[in-house]
């Protein structure tokens, strides 16, 4: 074992000590801690904001909508239905176990892994660490080195709100990655790609360690026949520039009815324009790639269809245009790679059916978002499954934080948010208790009245 390894067990192994000492079990100290972070959150907020800024060119709005203020939702949910979710569930009691009572409780885990991606670092990282504190672990959290910036932030704020032996957090690359994983945790909470998470589930392998796997895919996008188009442009729109398409959950391609298709291209390229202005490039809150490989990466995309809006770039400032594309068919790199980025490939149709066969013959999605009537947007989900969905909008099903949120398949295992959160975290244990002064002859050997006990089971 190396130094790195041992430096790393070390940190891990003061956890366990902690965590089997008994100080993360009390609700009342739960609840501290999740305020202790809601402090944080509220003195680092600038901090934070001001380096997602340096890392992804977010503005202060879009940090605050889609990092800040969703981790401040999840706390506060928390805080306020704790005490009700870690109390005991008393659960009905067949005949056959009379006189004995039944009851579910939840304890924590132990130590936990959360490894966070790059796209939306603060809140992929404390979303999770929020369920952690609250079903009572303790926590070794991983940032992206993607995002330097905002880890060396992360870092600070959470060394200075936790100590170590409760909630560390490390920053590093695969080095570092290797050192965390040959650990044994009780959970592994892992948020990225789909490739790193076999790696992530290979390692877990090694010691039977649980894992929640949320990953991403190709979140289709269907624009139907009758869809309220400027609406449907403009919140699709809003769901592929925000982050510059760098979003697990950003709807991925476009799957259109050919008589939509004209007009949606009109109102997509006004919908971009209303939204970051003529010129996108000067817009303060339009992204930009994280690195220099996730542009060459995406602007390769553009040579393999037709562009009907957009297309600019420029390699200097990692900057490229929110695009609509129509492409040929589902066969190129454009339609078999998740983009990750600001393209959106187009695909018409002229049969709903066509849609239900192209979507299912692919690895199941992290969002699905349907435009057109409510009524037949309910009568096609049943058919497609994905993580989540939104019908007549994107993105914004992960902003409640009573749902849970989570992918299926491909797109991740395991769910998380709220009540979900809590659980996922946590152990449910059955509890039988059986009073002393009444026991009951039958289940012994040599199982005397056995035609009554027959028909009791």
């Amino acid at each position: 074992m190396d130094q790195l390894s041992q430096f790393v067990g070390a940190k891990v192994e003061a956890q366990k000590v902690f965590f089997a000492s008994g100080a993360t079990l009390p609700i009342a100290f739960r609840m501290e801690q999740l305020r202790k972070l809601a402090d944080a959150l509220h003195e680092w907020e600038a901090p934070l904001c001001n380096a997602l800024k340096k890392d992804l060119n977010k503005s202060y709005q879009e940090a605050m909508l889609t990092e800040i203020s969703i981790v401040q939702a999840e706390i506060r949910n928390h805080l306020r239905h704790l005490q009700q979710w870690a109390r005991p569930k008393r659960v009905a009691t067949p005949l056959k176990l009379t006189p004995s009572r039944s009851r579910v409780i939840t304890q924590p885990l132990g130590t936990a892994l959360i490894i966070a991606p790059w796209n939306y670092p603060v809140q992929l990282l404390l979303n999770p660490l929020v369920g952690a504190i609250s079903a009572g672990c303790t926590a070794v959290l991983k940032t992206s080195p993607a995002v330097p910036n905002v880890a060396q932030v992360l870092v600070q704020m959470i060394g200075c709100t936790f100590p170590e032996n409760y909630i560390t957090l490390f920053n590093g690359h695969r080095d570092m990655n290797t050192a965390l994983l040959e650990q044994h945790y009780d959970l592994i909470f892992f948020t990225g790609s789909p490739t790193l998470g076999h790696t992530v589930m290979e390692a877990a392998a090694q010691h039977l360690t649980p894992v929640v796997l949320e990953l991403g895919g190709k979140s289709p996008t269907i624009v139907d026949r009758g869809a309220d188009i400027e609406v449907a442009a403009k919140r699709i729109a809003w769901g592929k520039s925000i982050n510059a398409g760098q979003t697990c959950i950003a709807p991925d391609y476009l799957l259109i009815h050919s008589s939509q298709k004209e007009r949606f291209t009109t109102a997509f390229t006004k919908a971009i324009e209303e939204l970051h202005g003529s010129d996108v490039a000067q817009s303060e809150h339009y992204g930009r790639m994280v690195s220099t490989k996730a542009f060459e990466r995406v602007a390769g995309y553009l040579a393999e269809g037709k562009i009907l809006s957009g297309g600019h770039t420029d390699a200097s400032s990692r900057y490229i245009e929110p695009t609509l594309m129509e492409v040929a068919n589902g066969y190129g790199r454009v339609m078999q790679e998740e983009i990750f980025g600001p393209i959106l490939p187009l695909l018409s149709y002229d049969d709903i059916e066509e849609v239900v066969e192209f979507i299912t013959e692919r690895p199941r999605p992290l969002a699905l978002y349907y435009f057109g009537h409510p009524r037949e947007g309910k009568k096609l989900l049943p058919r497609l499954i994905s993580g989540g969905a939104c019908i007549n909008d994107t993105i914004m099903h992960i902003a409640n934080e009573d749902m849970p949120f989570g992918g299926v398949g491909n797109s991740g295992m395991g769910r998380y948010h709220g009540y979900e959160s809590f659980l996922c975290f946590s152990h449910r244990r059955a509890v039988l208790t059986t009073p002393r002064h009444l026991d009951l002859p039958f289940r012994y050997m040599p199982y005397r009245l056995w035609g009554l006990i027959k028909r009791l089971m």
